[in-house]
């Protein structure tokens, strides 16, 4: 014999109560003497704005990560990576050398790629002492690790 595995519930499904819109400030009650002496004024707040979007935490950090991965342009701005290469090169050497744009779009993708397999790599020694935050002595085993402790 065979039976029907429903619902046998016979309650009939209602969608749910909207609350009553609050009245616009132009429809407040005008204020006027009480005629008790408990009798309160309803106050009418602002109009809400609407509300933003709550993330729980560490969601948005998933978002961004997943932002920055799918991306392929420069997270440095251009301008001062180039003033700071600039300023490096003047300490070696006195005189004041022309660089090209794409030599400096050139080292700025090398720097770039060289920072994020650097926290890659301190992200792994964090994951590996059972954290999730990274500390700075975790860059500084993956970068003895590597062996470019010195740079």
């Amino acid at each position: 014999m065979r039976r029907d595995h429903h619902n046998t519930s016979k309650r009939k499904a209602t969608t749910p109560k909207r609350r009553p819109q609050q009245r616009p400030p132009s429809a407040s009650p005008v204020p006027g003497p009480s005629t008790s002496a408990g009798h309160q004024q309803r106050r009418v707040s602002a109009p809400q704005s609407p509300r933003k979007k709550k993330f729980r935490p560490g969601t948005k950090a998933l978002m961004e990560i997943r932002k920055y991965q799918k991306s392929t342009d420069l997270l440095l701005r251009k301008a001062p990576f180039a003033r700071l290469v600039r300023e490096i090169s003047r300490s070696f050497i006195t005189e004041n050398y022309m660089w090209q744009v794409t030599a400096l779009l050139a080292l700025q993708e090398a720097a770039e790629a060289f920072l994020v397999r650097l926290f890659s790599d301190a992200n792994l020694c964090a994951i590996h002492a059972k954290r999730v935050t990274l500390f700075p002595r975790d860059i500084q085993l993956a970068r003895r690790i590597r062996g470019t402790e010195n740079l």
